[in-house]
């Protein structure tokens, strides 16, 4: 999928170098086609790096795609430069008045706290209101599918004894559903996390479908019965050494975290962690922006 990006956006070099097509903006206004607007909520510290994941995950079909990325105004980045922010971001008083055929909002690594108590909690409940008006589709990860199942049908998290940290198998539970159209019996999906939500909270909604599962990390994906909203517990999004980065940094930070499940070979962090999620990210998303969004957004937005 052709991703219109500003052309100075430091992910546009690193997709061209994987043959990835990126489009200029100038290339973009001739063609008589309407690109699917989608709007990223980046709640993640490693701003740039998740801009690369998830661009890369929403390049994959024949659709232009035009991005835009959104922070919060009560939370100031730690990890990326102020100039970044200020020449890439929006927040939510620049957008409010525009609708979107479909948004993504990020995991953040703030799920030990209780919800209330994060800084942007009020901001980001403003923003899930709006986007039931404003959005067609909206996919949640990580922390962003619990904080969106707890803000809309009050589904709680629960600490974990250990952190669930690893490539966990996992496998439909509906294979007719188009949210997995292509995935095998089994796949794998990256986990990071120290909380997680039970099974038979979800079930209890009437209103929501767990999809896919794994029986060692639990629920993966839940639809509302709608397929306009999903909740993804995982990062289908991550690159090969993302998780490698997340061991050493928290292995600098004195935590007993463990050494990622089916990660390493031989659980040797000295060894190169194979690339085993990457096809099931590429189809989960694609699927999203194909069978939920473009075939199901109407060519006018202002009538959403």
């Amino acid at each position: 999928m052709p991703i219109k990006i500003d052309n100075e956006l430091p992910a546009k070099q690193s997709l061209e170098k994987e043959n990835i097509f990126v489009m200029t903006e100038g290339r973009a206004i001739t063609q008589d086609i309407r690109p699917l607007k989608i709007i990223i909520l980046n709640l993640m510290p490693t701003k740039i790096d998740t801009e690369t994941q998830l661009l890369r995950l929403l390049s994959n079909s024949p659709i232009q795609v035009d991005i835009e990325l959104l922070q919060t105004a009560t939370h100031k980045a730690k990890n990326t430069s102020e100039e970044h922010m200020l020449k890439f971001y929006k927040v939510f008083d620049d957008i409010k008045d525009s609708k979107f055929d479909g948004m993504i909002i990020t995991g953040a690594p703030v799920e030990q706290l209780e919800f209330e108590e994060v800084e942007y909690w009020d901001e980001l409940c403003k923003i899930m209101e709006w986007s039931r008006t404003h959005v067609y589709s909206t996919f949640h990860i990580c922390w962003g599918a619990q904080a969106g199942l707890y803000y809309h049908y009050g589904i709680k998290k629960y600490p974990l004894d250990e952190k669930m940290f690893g490539i966990f198998p996992h496998r439909p539970l509906d294979k007719e559903h188009p949210l997995l159209r292509g995935c095998d019996d089994i796949f794998y999906v990256p986990q990071s996390r120290y909380t997680t939500i039970k099974t038979e909270d979800v079930a209890k909604v009437k209103d929501l479908q767990i999809i896919s599962y794994s029986d060692i990390s639990g629920i993966h994906l839940v639809s509302d019965m709608d397929c306009r909203n999903f909740y993804s517990t995982g990062h289908s999004e991550y690159d090969r050494d993302t998780l490698l980065k997340e061991y050493l940094r928290d292995k600098e930070k004195g935590l007993n975290t463990k050494i990622p499940y089916n990660y390493f070979p031989d659980d040797n962090p000295e060894n190169t962690p194979p690339l085993i999620w990457r096809q099931t990210g590429n189809l989960i998303f694609s699927n999203w922006l194909n069978y939920f969004v473009y075939q199901r957004t109407p060519y006018d937005l202002t009538t959403l």
